[in-house]
């Protein structure tokens, strides 16, 4: 087991700098340095104060279980919604990624589809058009992509994405900071 991998990856999350972390738990930076290398071994005592100010239970820290992370969403477990007025369908491509920094989804339009229009957020958004072509609406500005184009703007103002095509339209989107 690499203890100093697990106390690096916990430190990351938690957003703490090495001194920073050593402040906390009245360590130096430097054997927070070596803890992480794996080139210096912490006490019991010392290592479940560390854990302490990270915020996870030595029984969670030793779990190999727990901090497998999920790599692969299955078809299966993607949730959907249909505007049939607006002529849209959204399919969320990871269920909980309102809860992560992006979020994925698949947007597909019927002819003349539109998607909602989304006030001025911090959120960037790129897409990716499959097939068709739509229209992006971004303050004053119009800007048309097609099959095979990419899209990408900070969502600082106004903006909506519809079908600029005479037929199907679909295309991949990510967001940070979901808005969706």
């Amino acid at each position: 087991m690499e203890i100093g991998k697990k106390i690096k990856n916990l430190r990351l999350k938690k957003g703490l700098t090495q001194e920073e972390l050593g402040e906390r738990t009245d360590l130096s930076k430097g054997y927070i340095s070596q803890l992480e290398r794996d080139l210096s071994s912490p006490s019991i005592d010392t290592l479940f104060h560390l854990l302490e100010v990270l915020g996870i239970s030595p029984k969670e820290f030793f779990d190999e279980d727990i901090h497998k992370q999920k790599v692969v969403y299955e078809e299966e477990e993607q949730t959907g919604f249909v505007d049939e007025e607006r002529g849209y369908e959204i399919r969320w491509l990871v269920p909980e990624s309102n809860e992560k920094e992006m979020e994925p989804i698949r947007l597909c339009f019927q002819e003349k589809g539109e998607f909602k229009v989304f006030e001025p957020s911090l959120s960037e958004t790129f897409a990716y058009v499959l097939s068709g072509q739509v229209i992006v609406r971004l303050g004053k500005h119009t800007y048309v992509a097609k099959k095979g184009e990419s899209i990408y703007f900070h969502a600082s103002e106004e903006h909506q994405i519809v079908n600029d095509f005479n037929g199907l339209s679909e295309l991949v989107l990510v967001c940070t900071d979901s808005y969706l």
